[in-house]
């Protein structure tokens, strides 16, 4: 580790450079959160109190962190306080600061009364007609990275967190991040008594209902989708929570509930406690993308009770996620072999394989994200990212904390050997426990717990893993056991479109694929869009010959599919090959979702094989994406 020395802090937790805010000289002992949702006006009113400590007792004033918003008034133990809202950086916002008066008490109550603006990126309303149900608007939030600041006033940085006590107005169901307590006329009220950073706030409310789905989880959406959410995700949820709890210790957010939400929800999933939120596009009928769920579930443990200091650490929220993620699956996969009959060892070994096999689709997903960066690869590959120049988090946002992250902790499993690894996750967990902390942190505690393997731990290039752009230093040789079958399907297709001869017609039918799982599939189809990395190849060549065959032949399969990620990389596929049926199924399909996993590759391909086209489609569904979503396809597209 003497390597990566001089990359070391002054002090850790490192100071986290996305926020304006003051955050270090305080304690916030309880943070009080009421909205009041306006659906009208497309806006929400708000008042936000901190119980703080002054941890400095000289330090005058408190900076906050806001954007977009109208500051109404700031008081002081109910005393007003003069309060000044500075010019706006560009990507961090405005800084708001609070005049402390000399007489103030260590601790004292900081209250501030705001409201949202039309430029709130944290917000989305709803007309009724984008919902599904099409009866009542629909409002939810999601502040990840630095988008809190636009939702209220306050210390966005995950290195500070609090309990909250929650309450908002609205004339439709609502739903915070906490446990609820009560509702009084349209009043709701809600509890978070584990302090959570303020990434983790959020709200919804419109036309919601609930099942159960377990004995600590419900599922909640709109009505008209209530029994297809249902039965996605009623056969896994409680084996998931056990799994996690084995490998790391109790559950201890008490509800484990999940918010299915409309379909311009920018991402996968988000780690709310009490109110895990997902896309849609998970609800495919077959429960083959539930690993979302166990990935959001994984963050009760990394991300929501041990943080990130900053987001130039986050890939130790999100490589550990990942990490106990495919833990879970692999105990899942292990539980499904001994129902069908297979011993002890078989099982286990199986559980391994479909392990390794998901960390083969996350490495193949990391490849093609960094060949999408293009100029960017250099500044935003790295494990560690630097962001002291004020740089947008959400500019960072890639795989790279994903993948790269996960295998950084398979490597270090394999260096300890797994067992021992096995005994070191809950004391990690543990020992930073409602802390945030940064890679220096984790470094020091990993080379403490396991002081008797120094030396082995000695031979990961620990400056390459965090510092250096680009793949991983290392290449883990997955088992590939599970995914040969597809490697050689999508040979075969790469060499009858390389060949200068026909193939025989009955080289290729409809069975070929018709025993695959959707995670095969998807390595299939991952494999095939390779190709087009390959020396003198493209498949915009061969579309007439191959492309079109294999798409009338696999047609019922995957262009039928309602798998949204195989139907997305088969779109890819064909629009790589420039066929124009396809252009048009990519461009409606991006349309219909607002998942930036999808939406974002989707345009950027568009608009390499048809800028017109793209720049159309964009221009097309523009209003119905996410405010996160909808600037980072402008940045993508060079659009103002």
């Amino acid at each position: 580790m003497d390597a990566i020395q001089g990359y070391r802090p002054a002090q850790s937790p490192e100071t986290d450079p996305s926020t304006l805010s003051n955050y270090q000289d305080f304690k916030v002992e309880l943070t009080t959160l009421d909205f009041d949702i306006r659906f009208e006006e497309s806006k929400v009113i708000g008042k936000v109190t901190y119980d703080l400590k002054n941890k400095q007792k000289k330090t005058d004033h408190v900076d906050l962190d806001t954007s977009y918003l109208l500051i109404n008034q700031a008081s002081i133990d109910n005393n007003s306080a003069e309060y000044k809202l500075h010019q706006r950086h560009q990507s961090l916002g405005s800084k708001l600061t609070v005049q402390i008066p000399p007489t103030t008490p260590e601790k004292f109550k900081l209250t501030i009364l705001f409201a949202t603006t039309s430029a709130c990126t944290a917000l989305q309303f709803l007309d009724k007609e984008a919902t599904d149900g099409k009866q009542h608007p629909y409002l939810f939030c999601q502040c990840e990275a630095i988008h809190a600041r636009s939702l209220f006033p306050c210390f966005d940085t995950p290195a500070l967190k609090s309990p909250f006590k929650f309450s908002a107005k609205s004339p439709l169901n609502t739903l915070m991040s906490g446990l609820f307590i009560k509702k009084e006329s349209d009043r709701y009220y809600f509890e978070q008594p584990v302090p959570i950073p303020s990434y983790l706030v959020s709200i919804a409310s419109g036309d919601i209902e609930r099942a159960k789905i377990g004995p600590r989880s419900d599922i909640l959406t709109e009505p008209v989708n209530l029994q297809a959410c249902k039965w996605e995700f009623e056969k896994d949820m409680e084996v998931f929570i056990e799994i996690a709890e084995q490998l790391i210790f109790k559950y201890e957010w008490h509800k484990f509930d999940s918010l299915v939400l409309p379909a311009s929800f920018p991402y996968g999933g988000m780690e709310i406690p009490n109110l895990c939120q997902l896309t849609p596009t998970l609800i495919c009928g077959d429960r083959s993308l539930v690993n979302v769920v166990a990935h959001e579930l994984a963050h009760s443990w990394s991300g929501n009770l041990v943080t990130n200091s900053s987001w130039e650490h986050f890939w130790l929220n999100e490589g550990w996620t990942v990490y106990i993620e495919r833990r879970i699956l692999e105990a899942i996969a292990v539980i499904e072999a001994k129902e069908r009959g297979k011993n002890e060892a078989d099982s286990r070994a199986y559980g391994e394989q479909v392990r390794q096999f998901n960390a083969i689709i996350g490495w193949t997903d990391l490849e093609n994200d960094l060949k999408s960066m293009g100029d960017n690869v250099d500044k935003y590959s790295t494990l560690v990212q630097n962001l002291k120049n004020g740089e947008d988090a959400d500019d960072a946002f890639s795989t790279v904390p994903y993948e790269k992250g996960f295998n950084l902790l398979y490597l270090i499993e394999k260096t300890v050997g797994k067992a021992k690894f096995d005994e070191f996750i809950p004391q990690y967990f543990k020992h930073f426990r409602y802390k945030s902390l940064d890679t220096f942190q984790f470094l020091d505690f990993l080379y403490a717990h396991f002081k008797e393997q120094k030396d082995a731990l000695d031979t990961i290039d620990w400056k390459k893993w965090l510092y250096a752009p680009g793949m991983p230093p290392v290449d883990p040789k997955f088992d590939t056991s599970l995914a040969d079958v597809c490697f050689d399907l999508a040979s075969k297709w790469y060499h009858h479109a390389s060949s200068s001869e026909c193939a025989k017609d009955d080289n290729f039918k409809p069975s070929d694929i018709s025993h695959f799982t959707s995670t095969q599939s998807i390595v299939f189809l991952d494999t095939l869009i390779s190709y087009e990395k390959k020396q003198n190849f493209s498949w915009k060549n061969h579309h007439g010959k191959t492309l079109k065959r294999m798409a009338h032949l696999y047609h019922d399969q995957y262009t039928l599919s309602s798998n949204a990620e195989i139907r997305f990389r088969w779109y890819y596929l064909h629009v790589s090959g420039e066929i124009q049926e396809f252009k048009t199924k990519l461009g409606e399909f991006v349309g219909t979702t607002g998942r930036m996993k999808f939406v974002r590759p989707g345009y950027a391909l568009l608009n390499q094989v048809d800028r017109d086209l793209a720049v159309e489609y964009f221009t097309k569904f523009e209003n119905r994406y996410h405010p996160i979503c909808r600037a980072m396809v402008k940045k993508d597209l060079g659009l103002k």
